[in-house]
């Protein structure tokens, strides 16, 4: 395999919700982004008040891929809280068209991660044998599924608390490792710090060693067509309140309404950062 380092992003000034997206200048001069002992620091605002959105950073790759690859985050803290909305993802455009896979993904104080894919119409797991160690949430990826509520996809709920938010910050995070094939679909697979394996660690990953993926959505004639997915990009972000931890935020034991409790409580936040050792992805 051939690898690279996924290192040149660009950070974009966008508004969502209760988060105001800065640009690249604002998120460098204001240490948004920064680098740490070789680490790759990404954080939000946490010393201002407000009412039109707290500051954050949405970085995004300049490349875009296609199928054939294998892309692995090593992250040792990432985003946690009441509020907060932390991904790792990838989308192409025309979004849904093009496909999206959402890798790391969660709210407020979720404490497992949930692994999904958006499409247009036509792409479902429904029927599908999968092995996996995840739970199935959603079996239809279309964002319009009947049924399933806007842009929910199909999900799939990791098994471990220490994939997502406090267990996962607890334990020194671990690694990500996503395969995108023509011929296989779509695996998802992680290992706490600990379990990290040594072909990973050397630089020579071989899923072929790495047993039952925590999710997978393959490619199968009439269920899902591996043309729902083109050019994608990464992403790294974090928003606040938001469609998702917005809408359930009343059920999360979270004090106060979201956007306020995001505008007037920026100490809160001092937690909700992402800390990445790597981003790399094999050909």
């Amino acid at each position: 395999m051939v690898s690279s380092k996924l290192t040149i992003l660009s950070a974009l000034g966008l508004l969502s919700a209760a988060t105001i997206y800065v640009d690249r200048a604002t998120a460098t001069s204001k240490k948004y982004v920064s680098v740490q002992n070789n680490q790759a620091v990404i954080k939000p605002d946490t010393t201002s008040t407000t009412t039109t959105g707290r500051q954050s950073v949405r970085l995004v790759s300049k490349t875009s891929y296609n199928a054939n690859g294998l892309y692995i985050l090593d992250a040792e803290h990432m985003p946690v809280g009441c509020g907060t909305w932390p991904a790792y993802w990838m989308f192409g455009p025309n979004w849904p068209n093009s496909g999206e896979i959402d890798i790391i993904e969660g709210v407020n104080n979720q404490a497992q991660n949930q692994v999904t894919l958006h499409t247009s119409s036509g792409c479902t797991m429904e029927g599908v044998s999968r092995g996996q160690s995840g739970s199935v949430l959603t079996p239809n990826c279309d964002v319009n599924a009947p049924g399933q509520g806007a842009n929910v996809g199909c999900g799939v709920l990791a098994p471990n608390a220490n994939s997502y938010g406090t267990g996962f910050n607890n334990n020194k995070g671990g690694v990500y490792a996503t395969q995108w094939t023509t011929s296989s679909g779509i695996q998802v697979w992680f290992w706490p710090r600990s379990q990290v394996p040594g072909n990973i660690s050397s630089g020579n990953p071989d899923p072929r060693n790495w047993g039952q993926p925590l999710a997978t959505f393959p490619f199968q004639s009439g269920k899902c067509s591996a043309n729902k997915f083109s050019n994608l990009q990464f992403v790294i972000n974090l928003t606040f309140c938001g469609d998702w931890a917005g809408s359930v935020y009343p059920s999360s034991g979270c004090p106060s309404s979201c956007n306020a409790y995001v505008g007037q409580n920026p100490s809160a936040f001092n937690e909700a950062y992402w800390r990445i050792n790597y981003l790399k992805t094999y050909k």
